[in-house]
């Protein structure tokens, strides 16, 4: 399943903005193949604050549908799928409150994503419990992967577990490759 950025159409007057940021029908009709179980939400207070690169392993491994609803990020996706043609490659686009988009990260996947903006706000939709005996990640600078985070020579803001984590040729975890590699970023609109 390759990474999708969604737009959800807005509907707009003078009191503001109306919008549906999922519908089960649309996504399936649109090939998103995921039951979505839990919604997530977290907040970076810093400019620069970076998060990831995470993932689950299996049998608890996710699916995520990413949307900024305040403030700015730059959102990556991985591929980590071992017998991808892609693997180690990486897609990255803008989530914003303003620009409306949403990024669905398949499993087999790392995710991580930088703010750009301060007290940046993103909430996600995972078809997949949390289980921290599966929690795991890549280093989110390993050179064999090269992500051009848009932060210049500002150091990023990194939790010590994500100082911590292996780099691609530490990965203990194979995931199935479902014959399609990962691609440039196509959208979708609803």
């Amino acid at each position: 399943m390759p990474v999708i950025a969604i737009v959800p159409r807005r509907f707009e007057d003078d009191r503001g903005w109306f919008c549906e940021t999922f519908n089960a029908q649309r996504f399936a009709a649109a090939g998103i193949e995921a039951n979505f179980c839990q919604d997530n939400q977290s907040l970076s207070r810093s400019v620069g604050t970076l998060r990831g690169l995470h993932f689950q392993k299996p049998p608890f491994a996710q699916a995520k549908l990413v949307r900024c609803v305040r403030g700015r990020i730059f959102d990556v996706a991985v591929d980590i799928r071992k017998a991808s043609p892609t693997f180690g490659k990486w897609v990255g686009i803008e989530l914003s409150a303003e620009n409306n988009r949403q990024l669905f990260v398949p499993a087999g996947f790392a995710h991580g994503f930088v703010t750009l903006e301060p007290d940046s706000e993103i909430a996600y939709k995972v078809d997949n419990y949390y289980s921290a005996e599966c929690d795991a990640g890549v280093l989110w600078n390993d050179p064999a992967i090269g992500i051009d985070w848009p932060m210049g020579d500002t150091l990023p803001v990194l939790s010590a577990k994500d100082q911590g984590l292996p780099g691609l040729d530490g990965l203990d975890v194979d995931f199935a490759y479902d014959g399609i590699p990962l691609g440039e970023i196509s959208e979708t609109r609803f």
